[in-house]
C-alpha cells in the first residue's frame, strides 16, 4: 500500500478540527465500508455494526481535538471502533480465545499432503507440493472465475479470519497497522492470516483441481 501523505493528512486533520464538514464527509464515505465489516466480525448483527459506526463516527468528532499524531489518522480511527465494538458486545470470548479458537479445529491444509515424521527424507515436508499459481491469472480466461470463487470463499471465512484477509491481502495494510486497528496480538493476526489464506487456497486448489 502506497505510504499516507503526512502533509494530506494533516490538512485533513486541521479541517477536522475546524469542524469542515466536506472533509468529515469525505473521511465517512472512504472508511465506512470497512468499518462496517470490522465492526461485524465483533457484534451480533449488521444492524449493531452500523450504530457502532455512527458511534464511532461522533467519537472521532468529539476526540479530533485531543489526536496527537502518534499513529496515522486511519489507525487511530478503526482503534476507536474496535474499542466500542468490544463495549457493545464483543462476541462471548476475547482476543485470548479466538486465539485459541484459531489453534483448534480442523487442520488448514490436508495431513495427507506432508511427508511421514518418519519419512527419511525433509519429515513433514510436503508430499503433494501445491501447484503454483499463473503470475497473472488476470490475464487468463480463469481469471475472473478465480476471483469470483476467492471473494466467495472469503465471505465463508470466520469473521476475525475474513477482516484480517481482507485488510492484508485485499486493502493491502502492513501487519503492524492491522495489528494496530484490531487490537489484536502479531502472533494472532498471524494465525488469523494464515488459516484464512489456506482456505482459500484449498477452495481455490480444488476448483482448478490442482490439488491432491
Amino acid at each position: 500500500m502506497t505510504e499516507i501523505d503526512t502533509s494530506y493528512e494533516q490538512r485533513l486533520v486541521d479541517s477536522l478540527r475546524a469542524r469542515d464538514e466536506s472533509a468529515f464527509a469525505e473521511l465517512v464515505d472512504r472508511h465506512t465500508p470497512m468499518m462496517l465489516r470490522v465492526a461485524r466480525g465483533y457484534v451480533a448483527s449488521a444492524e449493531v455494526a452500523e450504530d457502532v459506526v455512527q458511534e464511532t463516527w461522533i467519537a472521532v468528532l468529539q476526540g479530533i481535538d485531543r489526536f496527537e499524531g502518534r499513529s496515522t489518522l486511519r489507525t487511530w480511527l478503526f482503534r476507536i471502533l474496535v474499542n466500542i465494538a468490544k463495549k457493545r458486545g464483543v462476541r462471548d470470548r476475547h482476543d485470548s480465545d479466538a486465539e485459541l479458537a484459531a489453534f483448534t479445529g480442523s487442520p488448514t491444509v490436508d495431513p495427507g499432503r506432508f511427508l511421514p515424521r518418519t519419512a527419511p527424507e525433509d519429515p513433514h515436508h510436503w508430499a503433494t507440493p501445491p501447484t503454483s499459481w499463473p503470475e497473472s491469472p488476470e490475464g487468463s480466461v480463469l481469471g475472473a472465475e478465480v476471483l469470483d470463487v476467492a471473494s466467495r470463499e472469503l465471505e465463508h471465512l470466520p469473521d476475525r479470519q475474513r477482516i484480517v484477509v481482507v485488510l492484508r491481502d485485499v486493502l493491502g495494510y502492513d501487519a503492524a497497522e492491522v495489528s494496530a486497528m484490531l487490537s489484536i496480538t502479531a502472533a494472532n493476526q498471524r494465525v488469523l492470516l494464515h488459516r484464512g489464506r489456506a482456505h482459500v487456497r484449498q477452495a481455490l486448489e480444488d476448483y482448478l483441481g490442482t490439488g491432491a
